[in-house]
């Protein structure tokens, strides 16, 4: 389903449609909510017309990019999609799609009923290789691990693509959002604490960049807007050390981040702790749990190199 837009209330923010909640905004189909439609992911995926910037050059192999926007297509259509969906989804050809879901059901990615298709579990191997081939996911596991021990919540580790926070590691004690999380889910930067510390590791003129590719869009009455707000947040994040996410995610969910960087002092990824607002004060989450997220962000900094 695609994010709408609701209506404007008094305070200027841009409301997300009634009928959509947290789990359509998070799985929504691409191009993902929080954007505008620029293609900014590394290889240009998520817009057919980005192809065309490769035109000419001997190294860039079409079908294959082809079959990667395809297998993208279906994230968040769980009932599967049709040759004239992912087309419309993609914008390539009816005969195209065609051709490359045929290829991935011979080699055992997807699946067909006659009327729809669908990945199998085969395409987990994809992102397996990617974990099974990533210090970062490896080394974080175990350090959130403790950190959920010590604060019985849930623990992430994320990375910035394509101006989106992606899980590479999870822990959890407690299921605290409505939205089922685990490693490969993906959240917009600008609403989440994670998001908002890997910002902080922007040059200004990235930042900037960001901001002003970026729609931004209310998910909770709580969900912080506007531009310049934004860049005084992130900058401030720079400044802490830390984020926070007062309920502007979801109603009633509470999540403070920090930074994890190298030996180098590169950022690198974000480590946070989410949990229930009811639970835990947002005084204690700074003065409580800031300290211990800080411990094990720089264990994880020093054991990356």
């Amino acid at each position: 389903m695609r994010i709408s837009a609701g209506s404007i209330d008094i305070r200027g923010r841009e409301r997300l449609a009634d009928n959509t909640n947290v789990k359509d905004f998070v799985q929504g189909a691409r191009p993902f909510a929080g954007q505008t439609g620029h293609d900014n992911s590394p290889a240009g995926l998520s817009s057919v017309g980005a192809f065309a910037a490769f035109e000419g050059n001997p190294n860039f192999v079409l079908s294959l990019a082809r079959g990667l926007r395809i297998i993208e297509a279906f994230e968040g259509h769980k009932e599967g999609l049709s040759t004239a969906e992912i087309s419309r989804e993609t914008g390539l050809s009816r005969a195209a799609v065609r051709r490359v879901l045929i290829t991935l059901e011979f080699l055992g990615y997807a699946e067909s009923d006659g009327r729809v298709y669908r990945l199998t579990t085969r395409v987990m191997r994809l992102g397996f290789s990617y974990l099974s081939s990533s210090s970062l996911a490896m080394l974080a596991q175990p350090i959130i691990e403790r950190v959920i021990e010590l604060v019985p919540e849930s623990s992430s580790v994320g990375v910035l693509e394509s101006d989106q926070v992606v899980y590479v590691a999870r822990a959890t004690a407690k299921r605290v959002m409505s939205v089922g999380l685990s490693v490969g889910s993906r959240f917009p930067a600008y609403c989440t604490s994670m998001g908002r510390v890997l910002l902080s590791g922007l040059s200004e003129q990235e930042l900037n960049a960001y901001l002003n590719r970026t729609q931004f869009i209310a998910v909770t009455p709580k969900t912080i807007v506007g531009k310049s707000l934004l860049a005084d947040v992130v900058r401030q994040v720079r400044i802490d050390g830390f984020a926070l996410n007062d309920e502007e995610l979801e109603l009633g969910h509470r999540s403070i981040a920090v930074p994890v960087r190298n030996r180098a002092g590169v950022l690198v990824a974000g480590m946070n702790i989410g949990l229930h607002a009811a639970r835990v004060s947002v005084a204690e989450m700074t003065h409580r749990l800031f300290p211990i997220l800080r411990e094990h962000a720089q264990m994880l900094g020093e054991l990356l190199g």
